[in-house]
């Protein structure tokens, strides 16, 4: 068997795009010899110097946004990072597969079903972890720059450097060999000295798997 290569994957729960590049991560372990190790980011975080720049409604959802990364970060402190996929799996299925609202009560169905103790939820209020937090953060930004938000996912070049990037933003989330496909073709491109970026308008809203 061929050795696997570590995929660091930086995420917001909040954030569909990186939910769907996330459910396409574990689709790419199935295909690929690619193990994924998560980490946690901040969408409050990244934009807390630029609030007054940004929409009402956008502000309420980053002010929000707090608790369930507080929570995972907590988690991770206290269990060790390999507690996160499970508590980021329970957290985005619930928000975005299910479509609920973001609350006290989801977030404690979350840590139940992660078999991590109830006592989390009560990181959601409380800065004590921020320090970690914004570490977790800045590790993961500082590949990209700040121009981008999450995901961010980095693997080992080639030479021995990290190669780092961006989404990709896709929808819905490619399964078995299209997964594989599109996780070759961005390594390729991601790869390549001097390259940053393709874009087009987003034309379709998030698609969810039931």
């Amino acid at each position: 068997m061929p050795e696997k290569t570590v995929a660091d994957f930086w995420f917001d729960p909040r954030c569909p795009w990186a939910w769907l590049t996330s459910r396409w991560m574990l689709e790419v372990e199935k295909v690929r010899p690619v193990e994924v190790r998560w980490h946690v980011m901040s969408l409050a975080v990244l934009n807390e110097n630029k609030l007054d720049e940004l929409p009402e409604g956008y502000r309420e959802m980053l002010a929000a946004a707090w608790g369930p990364v507080r929570v995972c970060i907590a988690a991770e402190q206290q269990h060790g990072p390999e507690v996160l996929a499970a508590l980021y799996t329970a957290m985005g299925t619930r928000l975005h597969n299910r479509g609920r609202e973001l609350s006290r009560e989801l977030l404690a169905e979350s840590v139940e079903e992660a078999g991590l103790p109830a006592s989390l939820v009560d990181a959601a209020d409380s800065a004590e972890y921020d320090e970690a937090l914004r570490a977790s953060h800045k590790e993961g930004i500082d590949l990209v720059g700040q121009d981008v938000g999450t995901p961010v996912i980095a693997v080992p070049g080639s030479d021995g450097e990290r190669i780092a990037f961006f989404g990709p933003v896709v929808t819905p989330a490619p399964k078995g060999e299209a997964a594989a496909r599109l996780w070759d073709g961005t390594l390729m491109v991601a790869s390549t000295p001097g390259f940053f970026e393709i874009k087009r308008t987003r034309d379709k809203d998030p698609v969810f798997d039931d």
